[in-house]
């Protein structure tokens, strides 16, 4: 191959790694956006709505009942991992004591059957608020909170992407500078 040919070769791949380390920079640039916006909203969203675990002592966060919650006693809700921890290990929990273990859907289910009973409709609203609430902690605050986690690894991948590009790029300009 002349020293031309592989001149223009090279330019080529210089130019190409160019577009492919801008490429990077702007992807990491809108995950780490992405990232930014979910963990902000999923913080201000939570926050407002003032949830806190219980107090560390109160007997509401008793260890032998609650062990996995003692970590975040007396602390605000603000955050996917808050989210989760109390809506699958508080108010399930409590959930899982209104009617024996019974969900919304079945003593709904009961319920509709036997309208005049006042202790299936108690348990029917009870579940209902705890089972809307558990979702949302769960759907809007977890699941918001894990897609922003995961916009920030891709940020950081694309980073990196595009590190390792600008060096190549970098040898390829190298290259073509010594090649004249």
């Amino acid at each position: 191959m002349a020293k031309s040919q592989r001149k223009t070769i090279d330019k080529v791949f210089v130019m190409l790694g160019v577009v492919t380390t801008g490429v990077f920079i702007a992807i990491g640039s809108l995950a780490w956006w992405g990232y930014h916006f979910a963990t902000n909203e999923v913080k201000t969203e939570l926050s407002s709505q003032k949830i806190y675990f219980p107090s560390k002592g109160s007997p509401a966060l008793d260890p032998a009942e609650f062990p996995g919650l003692q970590q975040y006693a007396g602390q605000l809700v603000d955050n996917g991992p808050k989210a989760k921890a109390y809506a699958n290990e508080f108010i399930n929990v409590h959930l899982q004591k209104v009617a024996g273990g019974l969900t919304y859907s079945e003593v709904s289910t009961k319920a509709m059957a036997d309208p005049t009973n006042t202790t299936l409709q108690t348990q029917k609203a009870v579940l209902f608020q705890g089972e809307t609430l558990r979702g949302l902690l769960l759907g809007d605050g977890y699941a918001y909170w894990t897609f922003g986690m995961l916009a920030k690894t891709a940020a950081i991948a694309a980073f990196i992407g595009a590190g390792i590009m600008a060096v190549l790029v970098w040898l390829g300009l190298i290259r073509l500078a010594r090649t004249k």
